[in-house]
């Protein structure tokens, strides 16, 4: 395991990533089920929360695990992750237009709370997206950490979002994915700023 780890290439990293995306885009473009759009709207939406659920996990992954190649590895592909959850996420939303049809339908929802969420998570997603590449990375210096710290903003939005569909049924599948990242965010919060410290030795007295 510890070899695959390591030998993994961005390009086998890339092809499994987007492999769901271009069967969804295939399924879209050959069915004649009129209701293809409506049925590739939840599967979409749920790969993005599910890799921007992966790709969170593993700073807190790695501080428990330490050592682990697996954590590791989420920590140097964690770009890879949120482009890809990008990805689908603008999937989710052409899907979700393909099916509304219609921009007065579309614009009638948006009062809705699992709507507006979506959205706003989306907005967020599209500057993170874009500046994932190196180059933004050394032009953007410490501003783009800052940046990244609204993927903490568009993951509580991708829960509410997901939570409150059908008048909140979908809120127990929401929490059962989004349980593990809570409770390893819990566990790096108490890590840096909760658990006891160890007393530094006391000088001696001359």
């Amino acid at each position: 395991m510890q070899r695959f780890f390591a030998a993994t290439s961005p390009y086998l990293t890339w092809a499994v990533l987007a492999s769901l995306g271009v069967m969804m885009t295939f399924t879209a473009l050959t069915s004649d089920d009129p209701r293809i759009f409506h049925q590739l709207v939840h599967p979409s939406g749920e790969t993005s929360a599910r890799l921007l659920i992966v790709l969170m996990m593993a700073t807190p992954l790695a501080m428990l695990l330490k050592g682990w190649r697996g954590p590791q590895w989420l920590k140097r592909n964690r770009r890879y992750l949120g482009v890809a959850s990008f990805g689908y996420a603008l999937l989710h939303t052409i899907f979700y237009l393909l099916d509304k049809a219609s921009l007065t339908t579309v614009v009638d929802e948006l009062p809705r709370l699992y709507i507006w969420t979506g959205w706003i998570a989306f907005i967020i997603f599209v500057p993170l997206a874009l500046t994932s590449m190196d180059y933004f990375v050394r032009k953007m210096g410490t501003w783009w950490k800052w940046l990244q710290r609204w993927t903490y903003a568009a993951a509580v939005l991708t829960l509410v979002h997901w939570a409150a569909l059908n008048d909140w049924d979908g809120a127990a599948a929401a929490l059962v994915h989004f349980g593990p990242l809570i409770a390893l965010e819990a566990y790096r919060v108490w890590y840096w700023y909760l658990r006891p410290r160890p007393q530094a030795a006391a000088l001696p007295q001359r």
